[in-house]
């Protein structure tokens, strides 16, 4: 599951919101919306920044690789199945293992790889399904083991900065208060397993434990609201809209909103955002469900990429 950058942490957030919030785009109607809420759209949108361009950004993914069962070697060279031209790495730096579901790492070059900051020759790896992927370092990349659907995928991060796609900058649509709504929360009762298919093809079932059903210019309409996992404090929406492939990313936006009170969800749509494959091809998105793709043109939120071709 995907749905949007790592999270900073405490430690440099208050610098980062500071200098990112220059960046964060789009207008902002303090008259419209009331100053508190401002600053807080604000703040939100210059922490989308951090998870776009920070030192954990979508920004600095350098390639995705899938393993096959058995050997995968990695390197620069033409023998490499995991194939990455970069300065830090040999022709054949390392290899990783796949075996009955298991994934391990040798090193076969000169080049260092660390480990928590000490060289490994060889080490099993946790994927990112663990919640905790075991990372390795080789010089300024940095290299983990995804899962997704029951495949394993090598997913490497490129640390400096110089050599990342320049940011184009986050746009938005303008403020509007009009775009919060309050949904009623249809419970599904027992919750509903929801076939979400990811941007390779992968079904991936979600829970859904109800519908966010809304009025819209005299229309009623509903989303299926998901759960990432059993104790999640938030709803994960995924929807496509009128704008989709328009204004906005064509595969979709994302949206976060509370747990119902007493059958009532309050639904900022000012908050709708792109997932990371509107920055990225190395990322693993799902997709919204066809109950989800609404006609309804929602004008809130994040708007296109101004470098995605789609």
């Amino acid at each position: 599951m995907q749905r949007s950058g790592p999270r900073l942490n405490s430690r440099g957030l208050g610098v980062w919101l500071f200098l990112l919030a220059l960046l964060a785009g789009g207008p902002l109607r303090a008259a419209d919306a009331g100053d508190d809420y401002v600053a807080d759209t604000q703040v939100w949108r210059a922490a989308r920044v951090a998870e776009v361009d920070g030192p954990d950004g979508w920004l600095g993914l350098a390639g995705l690789y899938w393993l096959r069962e058995g050997e995968n070697l990695l390197g620069s060279g033409p023998a490499a199945a995991l194939r990455l031209p970069h300065p830090d790495l040999e022709p054949v730096t390392g290899s990783f293992v796949l075996s009955g579901g298991v994934v391990s790492f040798k090193a076969l070059g000169r080049v260092p790889v660390t480990r928590d900051g000490h060289e490994v020759r060889g080490t099993v790896l946790a994927s990112d399904a663990s919640g905790e992927p075991t990372v390795l370092a080789i010089g300024t990349l940095r290299i983990h083991v995804i899962e997704r659907g029951g495949r394993f995928g090598v997913r490497v991060r490129e640390t400096a900065t110089s050599r990342r796609p320049a940011f184009a900058g986050l746009d938005y649509f303008a403020l509007d208060p009009t775009w919060i709504v309050e949904a009623r929360f249809e419970r599904y009762d027992p919750p509903r397993t929801v076939p979400i298919v990811n941007v390779l093809g992968m079904d991936v079932p979600m829970r859904s434990p109800g519908a966010l059903v809304f009025n819209w210019g005299g229309s009623e309409w509903r989303l299926d609201a998901l759960l990432e996992k059993d104790d999640s404090q938030t709803l994960f929406v995924m929807f496509s809209d009128g704008t989709s492939g328009r204004t906005t990313y064509g595969g979709g936006r994302f949206l976060s909103v509370p747990l119902p009170e007493q059958g009532r969800v309050r639904v900022d749509f000012n908050r709708a955002y792109n997932p990371p494959c509107a920055f990225t091809d190395f990322a693993t998105c799902p997709l919204p469900p066809p109950q989800n793709r609404l006609s309804l043109p929602i004008t809130a939120g994040e708007r296109r990429y101004g470098k995605s071709g789609h």
